[in-house]
């Protein structure tokens, strides 16, 4: 009888905690400082180590690592007076710094995630999507 590996967990190939705070580190280095988005997190977060920790925890969470994410993403941002172009920004920094320090596949998994819960979120906080830009090629 042949035992098989379970497939590796989207945490486990980005490096764990470690990995996803790497990552975290760079990204938010570029929200704090993007014009549209910067003066959103800097009314709202006080202390950026902490912070970080707790975002960590959520991606590992949804990545399929640790459950030591507390909750309640969602209600957080009702209060922010975020729109879609908002959302537009943060995926596009996000995708940016996925595929700049990730393997090609992990990237592309974590957009895809980021996608999804950026989608769910929208829902949630009833945020109209912008509209698509024609492609022209």
């Amino acid at each position: 009888m042949s035992q098989t590996n379970p497939p590796a967990s989207l945490y486990d190939r980005i490096g764990g905690q470690p990995g996803i705070q790497k990552l975290l580190k760079f990204f938010y280095a570029d929200v704090r400082q993007h014009a549209l988005l910067g003066p959103v997190f800097q009314r709202q977060i006080h202390d950026w180590p902490a912070h970080l920790e707790k975002i960590g925890r959520f991606w590992a969470q949804v990545t399929g690592g640790p459950t030591g994410y507390a909750g309640g993403m969602a209600a957080r941002h009702l209060t922010l007076g975020i729109d879609a172009s908002h959302f537009a920004v943060w995926l596009q920094l996000w995708e940016f710094n996925c595929s700049s320090h990730l393997p090609p596949a992990e990237a592309r998994e974590m957009i895809d995630l980021a996608h999804d819960l950026g989608r769910r979120l929208k829902a949630i906080l009833r945020v109209e999507s912008l509209p698509e830009i024609p492609k022209t090629i």
